[in-house]
């Protein structure tokens, strides 16, 4: 077909279609020549047609641009650009023999796609990505509206999308793609979560990985922390990448999700991209506008740096990547209404031209005032690969909420049993105040966590000491070290039933311990089922049976699952374990304050006692709410604890981790009346709740 080409708009960046055809643009800062490249499909070898766009009639400024009148929704697209290569002077890497991505581009489909003939100089049109022209505009959305939800209601869901559903157990229609999650949502709701945070879902390059484990068995990438693309779903996630339909088995998925009630949270990765150092591919950045994407080595621009850890950087502050990352976060908002976003080493989008952290970093603050993203929910991670560690002093506004490393360094060390940590306890517990408040934050700031993706199981913490990343083909020098773990006795699966008995009851203290802090708890997908990576704490290239979802365990472990159930129900039933302020001393009409401190006796928490692995606190509840009363003894003997007195009600047992299933958490109305008495015997390495009626 031939079509006709006019002048087009600078604006908006991108592939944006309307009733007679479609506008193209693209920054390519330094670039003397622009060619853009239409295919009929996303697997043509060959251009069916050829553009050479004008540099006097088909540029403004920086940005190359043209109307293609007769195109339509459907084609593919890429670029070829050309301009000055100088590696050691200006740092520009153009070279019209690459075939490039359009930075914007709403669909990404890899068909071809052979990294290594990327990172050569040679010519790679008949293996490169090729991005699709979608109309984002025809969608129905049947009243989807956010849900915006407080942060002090919310329950997180880390999953990842493709391991959700890709083991055969799922039993779904379309395992490991958005449609697949779809299918699991009754499940979701069951659990209780109120939202889901999915790991990288733009568009990523598995092969950016590459290598072999010591079996043979292929590497990929399949965390998706190495994206290409910020505005395009991920192919691999997709049932009909090809039929250019990335953005609507998203927005059914957001659509099913928001319905249950569950809101969707995106794990964003802003920080580096896959093209990675001077050695990698040129897939979109490099090629047009390497010097303005990228923070490189001022003394020899060859080289990247490389706060990120990944081989690049992304200069997050700079004019054009600002630009490119609000433009994103309000198309993810405004056209397919996510409800949130965690920022992967968010501590790098404060770093200056320079490097250097910075004060009002212009990016941190864009998202902040942004109309758009006022109501969503920003959270980050606040630290970098380079060492810049930020909880508690994040540099943005006081919307953003951050992951709290010291929470889950401070939990896994209380409940393997460590001793003289109770004031760094009842601090995390209680909303970590000494992190936020000063800063006019609330406990809503702190994302609470024992585990996340990158690291053990809560079933691996509670089964090893070490870690076994063997199958990674590193030779086990990945991955953390220092864990926090204990394996209760023996390394790895056992059949021994007092160790198995003693990790599901390590596991339930954790569950328990989590969602009675103030704060917003995190649960890592699986954890609820005890499922297991054997060991191995950085399964970031492990697209298999590690890493995936195993539902059978839904069923063999069902008490646990039940517990993590009915916790979070507990939570949400009380108001008192999830305030949106910190506690102020008050007092309630039966003379309890909202939080009071003790140990095994009333009044005498033990804070300078280095020995002690004990902790109790009562939470007296208001309006109508009931009290609560929770001893924690995590020592390896059992103890008596003093029971403070409730005037007009009397005691009853919702928990206690030390009982087999269904005794270790109560119904509402089942728990169990404790005989009046000064004490309450808490066995060992356990939790227990009570509320007064």
């Amino acid at each position: 077909m031939t079509y006709r080409v006019e002048p087009g708009s600078s604006h908006p960046l991108g592939a944006l279609p309307d009733a007679e055809g479609v506008n193209f643009s693209l920054y390519a800062a330094d670039a003397t020549a622009v060619t853009l490249l239409l295919f009929d499909a996303s697997d043509s070898p060959k251009p069916s047609e050829t553009i050479e766009l004008d540099p006097v009639v088909n540029r403004t400024f920086q940005l190359w641009h043209a109307y293609v009148r007769g195109a339509a929704p459907g084609l593919h697209y890429a670029y070829r650009v050309d301009g000055p290569r100088d590696l050691h002077g200006s740092g520009d890497r153009y070279n019209h023999n690459k075939i490039l991505l359009d930075p914007y581009a709403r669909g990404v489909t890899k068909d071809l796609w052979n990294r290594a003939r990327a990172c050569d100089a040679d010519d790679n049109l008949d293996c490169s990505m090729r991005g699709a022209v979608i109309d984002i505009g025809s969608y129905d959305w049947e009243g989807d509206q956010p849900l915006n939800r407080p942060m002090s209601q919310t329950v997180i869901y880390e999953l990842h999308v493709g391991g959700f559903t890709k083991s055969p157990s799922s039993g779904v229609a379309n395992p490991g793609t958005f449609a697949g999650i779809i299918e699991k949502i009754p499940y979701l709701q069951e659990l209780g979560v109120t939202a889901v945070e999915l790991m990288p879902v733009f568009a990523f390059d598995e092969s950016g990985i590459g290598g072999r484990a010591p079996d043979g068995a292929p590497l990929s990438d399949y965390w998706g922390y190495n994206p290409l693309g910020f505005f395009s779903p991920h192919p691999g996630y997709c049932q009909n990448p090809a039929e250019c339909r990335h953005i609507t088995e998203f927005r059914d998925m957001v659509k099913a999700l928001h319905r249950a009630g569950i809101e969707v949270i995106l794990d964003v990765v802003f920080n580096h991209t896959t093209e990675g150092n001077e050695l990698g591919p040129v897939i979109n950045f490099k090629g047009i506008a390497n010097e303005s994407y990228y923070y490189l080595v001022p003394q020899n621009k060859q080289y990247y740096m490389n706060y990120s850890g990944a081989g690049n950087t992304l200069d997050c502050n700079h004019p054009l990547v600002e630009k490119v990352i609000r433009e994103c976060l309000e198309f993810w908002v405004r056209e397919l209404h996510v409800d949130g976003f965690r920022f992967d080493e968010g501590s790098v989008l404060s770093r200056g031209p320079d490097g250097a952290p910075m004060t009002y970093p212009p990016v941190l603050w864009d998202i902040e005032l942004s109309e758009t993203l006022a109501d969503v929910k920003i959270i980050a991670e606040a630290w970098d690969a380079a060492g810049l560690y930020q909880v508690g002093s994040f540099p943005g506004g006081c919307r953003w909420a951050v992951w709290n490393g010291r929470y889950r360094d401070d939990i896994r060390r209380f409940v393997r049993g460590d001793e003289g940590l109770v004031g760094q306890v009842a601090s995390r517990i209680a909303g970590s105040a000494d992190l936020f408040q000063r800063f006019g934050q609330t406990p809503g700031n702190s994302i609470n966590f024992i585990i996340a993706h990158d690291g053990f199981t809560l079933n691996d913490l509670v089964s090893y000491n070490t870690k076994h990343n063997e199958a990674n083909g590193e030779g086990n020098r990945d991955g953390n070290n220092d864990n926090d773990s204990w394996n209760c006795g023996v390394e790895g699966a056992t059949d021994d039933p007092g160790i198995e008995a003693l990790r599901a009851r390590q596991i339930k203290n954790f569950a328990a311990i989590l969602l009675l802090s103030q704060g917003v708890p995190m649960i890592l997908a699986g954890d609820e089922i005890r499922r297991t990576q054997r060991g191995n704490n950085n399964a970031y290239c492990q697209d298999n049976k590690i890493s995936w979802f195993d539902w059978d365990l839904v069923g063999r472990n069902q008490d646990t699952f039940r517990f993590f159930k009915e916790m979070i129900a507990f939570r949400s039933r009380h108001p008192i374990v999830h305030r949106s302020a910190f506690f102020t001393g008050k007092v309630n009409e039966r003379g309890l304050r909202d939080i009071a401190w003790h140990g095994c006796l009333l009044g005498a928490p033990g804070w300078f006692d280095p020995s002690s692995s004990v902790l109790a606190f009562t939470l007296g509840g208001f309006d109508g709410d009931d009290d609560l009363h929770v001893m924690l003894n995590m020592s390896s003997q059992d103890l008596n604890f003093e029971m403070p007195p409730v005037p007009g009600r009397h005691w009853r047992r919702a928990v206690d981790t030390s009982l087999p299933s269904p005794l270790d958490i109560a119904l509402p109305g089942d728990e169990i009346e404790i005989k009046p008495d000064d004490s309450y015997r808490v066995n060992a390495r356990s939790v227990v709740i009570l509320i007064s009626q």
